[in-house]
């Protein structure tokens, strides 16, 4: 199969990393993979990195009649059996691109990685011939909204566990920061936006360090409310124990560092950071929202704290800190059950049978 991949967002998060492993994970089993995005979008970086075709167009509405043809010009380039898109303009633009190809146009797939509620039917119901979505709570959300249950598909996130081996050196991550090895450090990896709960979680800092007052905070990943963030640190005081380290390329090298990953979310499609955590066998704090427990079995592999509670939040935190063994038995049985689930591999077979499925009908 020949698959291209669009999307119109320019940065870089869980729905971009899906993407990506998505189109690693099936180029393994022999099919050819590529993608199209705006100038400048990080997906077009990563993808050339990883030996990919990419594209770029200009995507300034989601009714841009120019996009619209340099797209459909693109996959009869790339002749495209399959153009999946990820987000609300570019599968406008990619399926009106598509539709307009005819009888052998490509097959169009939308995916959902959001727990959002929608604001085009036409998006989901009418211009797709197929909706994925990456858990089961999106899935019986889109069927509530009007989308044919017989148009939707759950294909859970997977990641390459492979890459999730720790250093028999250690994380240089405590080093970097001269902490030393003894020193509680907590982490969350995530895009700085506002959903993400990390005003939340500065919110609970302050009852967690009365209790254990060596520990240390870091936030690793960068956007729009990273200045509102750093404002927050300033204004509490946390300079020296919250720590920014931007958008980083080592995310197995923080979480390997961590003693506990923590992550207020508002609103989860699935929570792909929760089985990055889970397979570096880190025991995690989250909310229960959307697909969150799909991922994250409360008191098994970590905590459940309602979202918008910070002192909820403060005394899940101090609670694994203050057991050690509890915390390690936690993280040792998230990386068993993630790995059983959501692997690339499962994620890659579970795709290209959808794919299979929708070329037949045509």
């Amino acid at each position: 199969m020949r698959i291209l991949h669009t999307e119109s967002s320019l940065g870089w998060g869980g729905q971009e990393n899906r993407i990506l492993n998505e189109m690693i994970g099936l180029r393994a089993l022999g099919h050819d993979m590529a993608v199209v995005s705006q100038p400048g979008a990080r997906i077009i970086d990563r993808a050339h990195e990883a030996g990919f075709p990419t594209y770029a167009v200009r995507m300034r509405t989601a009714v841009d009649i120019a996009a619209v043809l340099r797209l459909r010009a693109m996959m009869k380039e790339f002749r495209a059996d399959i153009v999946n898109c990820h987000s609300g303009r570019d599968t406008q633009l990619a399926g009106m691109a598509a539709r307009s190809l005819g009888r052998q146009r490509p097959r169009i797939v939308r995916t959902r990685h959001l727990a959002l509620p929608i604001t085009s039917r036409f998006t989901y119901a009418i211009l797709p011939d197929h909706v994925v979505t990456v858990s089961r709570f999106v899935a019986a959300y889109l069927a509530s909204a009007g989308v044919p249950a017989d148009m939707i598909t759950t294909v859970a996130t997977g990641v390459d566990f492979s890459r999730y081996q720790a250093s028999p050196d250690g994380s240089s991550l405590r080093t970097e920061l001269g902490l030393a090895a003894d020193v509680p450090l907590i982490g969350t990896v995530a895009i700085l936006r506002r959903k993400k709960g990390h005003l939340d979680l500065l919110a609970a800092i302050p009852a967690v360090l009365q209790r254990h007052p060596n520990a240390h905070f870091v936030f690793a990943g960068d956007g729009p409310i990273e200045q509102l963030v750093r404002a927050g640190i300033a204004s509490a005081g946390l300079a020296d124990r919250v720590h920014m380290l931007g958008l980083r390329r080592d995310v197995v090298n923080v979480l390997q560092a961590l003693d506990l990953f923590v992550l207020p979310t508002h609103q989860e499609a699935l929570g792909t950071a929760f089985i990055e955590a889970a397979a570096m066998g880190v025991a995690a704090i989250g909310t229960r929202v959307d697909g969150v427990p799909e991922v994250l079995a409360d008191g098994e592999s970590g905590l459940l704290v309602p979202p918008h509670d910070s002192p909820a939040l403060a005394a899940a935190i101090n609670t694994l800190l203050d057991d050690p063994a509890r915390r390690k038995a936690m993280g040792t049985a998230a990386s068993q059950r993630i790995r059983r689930i959501y692997s690339r591999e499962a994620m890659a077979e579970g795709m290209l049978a959808l794919y299979a499925r929708l070329l037949e009908r045509r």
